[in-house]
C-alpha cells in the first residue's frame, strides 16, 4: 500500500513524499480502513512541522482525518465490513489506516465523501466553540481569519442560533461569499482599525466572545474588541507570534483568555455532551444547513503541490487527498 511519510520535521512541501509499505492487519480493537478521502487541515501542517501539541515519532504518517470504507476488523470490533466512516488517526494521508473502532462515526448515505472526509476536526471545532464561548443570540461574536474553512462554519452556525457576527480578513476576495453565509460585519484589518470599527458596530458595548487563530498583534488588537466579562478562545497561531496582552484590560474588563484543542475537549466533556455535538454535527452537514466548499483534490502522488496549495493565503475552499 501507499502511505505519506515524513522522516524529519520541516516544510511540509519540503519533507512529505508517498512511500510503499506492507498492508496492515487490525488488532483486537481495531478495524483497517480504505481511504476514500482526507482533509488537509492547518493542524495536520503545523505537526509536520512538529509545531502542534502531540509529537510526532519519526518516521510518521501525516493527517488526522478522512472518510474510508471498513476493510477488516478486529476481534473486539462492534463495526460491519463495508460500512462507510468518519474517522480519525495519524497517518490518514494514505490508501489504507488502523484505527481504534471507537473513533469511528458511521456516516449518512446522504452525505457526500467529500464531506465526510472533514466531518470530524473543523464541524467539531466549531461547534463546541460556540458552545464554550457562551454567546447568546442577539450578541456578538467575532471571528478572527474568517475565510477559513472553519471560520465560514462558525458563520453558518451563529447565523442559525440568531448569534450576530464580525468576521476579520486581510484581503477583500471573499467578502461576498461570507455575506452569502450569513456574517453580519467584515472588518479588513489591513485596512481598518479593529477596535475601532467593532465599538462602533456594537455601541461600544463591545464583542461577547471572539474566537482567535492568528495570534500576534491582530489576537493584540482583538483582546481592545471585547466587552465586559467576555471571553477569547485561541485555537490557533497562524502567525507564529505570541500577542502582547494588555494586563489592565484584562484585570478592568474582567476578561478571560483560553486555549481551545479539540483533543483535550473531547477528553474533557462527558458521553452525553460529545453525543449532542456529534448529531448536531452530522445533521447540519447530512442536510445541507452547513456547506463546506472543496477548492482541490489531489492524488498522493501529488502531496507536494496539494499542501503547498493547503498552505497558501487566498484559499476558498479546502484542499482534499484522494488516493
Amino acid at each position: 500500500m501507499k502511505r505519506i511519510v515524513f522522516h524529519q520535521f520541516g516544510k511540509p512541501a519540503d519533507i512529505l513524499n508517498p512511500e510503499s509499505a506492507e498492508m496492515l492487519t487490525p488488532g483486537p480493537d481495531e478495524v483497517l480502513i480504505k481511504v476514500l478521502a482526507s482533509p488537509i487541515n492547518p493542524s495536520d501542517i503545523m505537526f509536520v512541522q512538529n509545531l502542534y501539541g502531540i509529537r510526532p515519532q519519526l518516521p510518521s504518517g501525516a493527517g488526522f482525518e478522512g472518510v474510508g470504507k471498513v476493510e477488516a476488523v478486529g476481534s473486539n470490533a462492534k463495526v460491519a465490513v463495508g460500512t462507510r466512516v468518519s474517522f480519525t488517526a495519524i497517518g490518514a494521508w494514505s490508501e489504507y489506516v488502523i484505527t481504534n473502532h471507537r473513533t469511528l462515526i458511521p456516516v449518512p448515505d446522504a452525505m457526500d465523501d467529500e464531506t465526510a472526509a472533514q466531518l470530524f476536526v473543523n464541524p467539531f471545532t466549531a461547534v463546541a466553540m460556540v458552545e464554550d464561548s457562551g454567546v447568546k443570540t442577539g450578541e456578538w461574536l467575532m471571528i478572527t481569519a474568517c475565510t477559513s474553512a472553519l471560520g465560514k462554519m462558525v458563520i453558518q452556525i451563529c447565523k442559525m442560533r440568531g448569534i450576530k457576527t464580525i468576521g476579520t480578513v486581510r484581503r477583500n476576495d471573499h467578502n461576498e461569499e461570507l455575506k452569502a453565509l450569513g456574517v453580519d460585519e467584515i472588518i479588513n484589518t489591513a485596512q481598518e482599525n479593529l477596535p475601532k470599527r467593532v465599538q462602533q458596530i456594537t455601541n461600544y458595548e463591545g464583542v461577547r466572545a471572539v474566537l482567535e487563530c492568528v495570534g500576534g498583534e491582530t489576537a493584540s488588537e482583538a483582546l481592545k474588541c471585547m466587552g465586559r466579562g467576555a471571553m477569547m478562545l485561541i485555537y490557533g497561531v497562524l502567525s507564529l507570534q505570541d500577542p502582547k496582552i494588555n494586563i489592565g484590560l484584562m484585570i478592568f474588563r474582567e476578561l478571560t483568555l483560553k486555549g481551545f484543542w479539540l483533543t483535550d475537549w473531547m477528553r474533557r466533556v462527558d458521553g452525553s455532551t460529545r453525543q449532542k455535538v456529534s448529531q448536531e454535527v452530522i445533521t447540519l452537514l447530512s442536510t445541507g444547513q452547513v456547506k463546506m466548499p472543496i477548492e482541490a483534490t489531489y492524488t498522493l502522488d501529488e502531496i507536494k503541490t496539494a499542501v503547498a496549495h493547503a498552505d497558501a493565503p487566498g484559499r476558498w475552499g479546502k484542499v482534499l487527498l484522494k488516493p
